[in-house]
């Protein structure tokens, strides 16, 4: 998918570049589910138009901004993507595409710990709730640990994934001189 960025508007080197080629990303989805009743087939079609980069950037923010907010949010989210094995999959295809086996082997332990506690894998079945990490203390110190190593992982793999758009910046946007 053709996207651009003015070219004063970022710091090719700066911490914040996989961010600044996701917003537009996220904008452009968020203005087509607008304007369409089917989220599922908009979601598709938006998906398979982005390029290979663009792909495992999209899926790595949708997750990171999600799951990032807190300890609740880390396991409500994990376990509504899981129930949903196409985001899943391309969750984790993102970590192999930037080559960040930490984070990929960190969400196979939280597909594991979710599975061993009989977490639903798809939404027709999915009715959890945020409050239910509180009634199951086994998996609350299971996923307080996962969380905490996404907590020290997570800064690293968003150097990676710097380092990788930097690299190949055609794959993700193009630049334009304003």
């Amino acid at each position: 998918m053709q996207i651009t960025i003015k070219k004063q508007e970022v710091d090719f080197a700066g911490a914040d570049l996989g961010e600044k080629c996701f917003e537009p990303l996220i904008k452009l989805y968020k203005k087509k589910v607008a304007e369409q009743t089917d989220f599922n087939q908009i979601k598709e079609q938006f998906y398979k138009e982005l390029s290979e980069g663009q792909r495992a950037l999209f899926m790595f923010y949708v997750y990171y901004n999600h799951v990032s907010k807190s300890l609740i949010e880390f396991y409500w989210w994990s376990a509504y993507l899981r129930a949903q094995p196409n985001s899943w999959s391309a969750i984790k295809a993102g970590f192999k595409y930037f080559k960040d086996d930490t984070m990929h082997s960190l969400l196979e332990k939280i597909e594991l710990e979710l599975k061993r506690h009989h977490y639903p894998e798809t939404l027709e079945t999915f009715s959890i709730k945020r409050e239910d990490l509180d009634q199951n203390k086994v998996l609350l110190a299971s996923i307080t640990t996962l969380y905490s190593l996404f907590e020290q992982t997570s800064p690293l793999s968003i150097k990676k994934i710097n380092t990788c758009i930097a690299k190949n910046l055609h794959e993700f946007v193009s630049i334009i001189e304003e």
